[in-house]
């Protein structure tokens, strides 16, 4: 089995694929302090639950956005899973060109949502994860990489208006019923959502225009992207296991690296 951890600036995800399936998921909030074995009695405890034995994961490949907590992730594969893990970076095998000037500096969840998004959806897309950061990423028609956009997630934007303006509260993320907000409250869940809304049909129609390659499927991921798509047509597809995926998809091409079992 494989287990899949995808390392973000708000969660750290964990999943492990059995070949034909996901067999559980799970998420813990992304602290870099947390050690290996702090880790490993939480998640060892979750998939016992599931059914599933440490010596049943045979393979590891970790995705991290926030270098300081690969120490202890790559830790918790080796110690308690006897798996070396595969990290993802820009120099593996991803079946696709890196389009940009440094390919080095392209966050590893931004290039496995593109070859997910590639491998399942096909033909000129533009990709939009909605985490911490709200980014967009492009695709060409053949898979390959040509950048994007990176703007403020939208829990950022609310931390910061309640912060920076002393009379307004700390907000839920909804849908409002009207554009024009009847207090306080109503007005700022307008102006986050209909404001994000417009964030995402404005770029994505200059990114259509900009990169002139034809029609893009739009596809959306990430834990708001369903509350988004309610809101904009251009969002064709929600896939929240996008990166998962394209942590599957990026270990299956990129042979293990040898691990202590093999080894002894």
């Amino acid at each position: 089995m494989l287990l899949a951890v995808d390392a973000g600036n708000t969660n750290v995800v964990f999943a492990v694929h059995d070949g034909t399936e996901w067999r559980g998921r799970w998420r813990i909030a992304t602290d870099p302090q947390r050690t290996s074995d702090e880790y490993a009695v939480w998640l060892l405890a979750l998939m016992q639950h599931r059914g599933l034995r440490p010596d049943q994961v045979t393979r590891c490949v970790i995705g991290t956005v926030v270098p300081a907590a690969l120490y202890n992730l790559r830790r918790l594969s080796r110690e308690w899973f006897e798996v070396e893990p595969l990290v993802a970076r820009s120099v593996l095998d991803w079946g696709f060109d890196i389009r940009v000037d440094r390919p080095q500096e392209v966050g590893a969840d931004r290039l496995l949502n593109a070859l997910a998004a590639h491998q399942h959806y096909r033909g000129p897309l533009v990709v939009i994860d909605f985490g911490t950061a709200t980014t967009f990423d492009v695709v060409a028609g053949d898979g390959a990489y040509l950048g994007g956009v990176i703007a403020p997630g939208i829990n950022l934007s609310i931390e910061a208006l309640h912060h920076a303006a002393a009379r307004l509260p700390r907000i839920g993320i909804g849908r409002p019923q009207a554009v024009i907000g009847r207090d306080t409250v109503s007005a700022m869940q307008s102006g986050v959502f209909w404001g994000y809304v417009g964030l995402i049909e404005g770029i994505v129609t200059r990114i259509q225009a900009e990169a002139d390659i034809g029609p893009m499927k739009v596809i959306g991921t990430g834990g708001l992207a369903p509350l988004l798509a309610e809101g904009s047509t251009l969002i064709a597809q929600v896939d929240p296991d996008l990166t998962l995926e394209g942590l599957r998809l990026l270990a299956d091409r990129n042979p293990a690296p040898i691990s202590p079992r093999d080894s002894l």
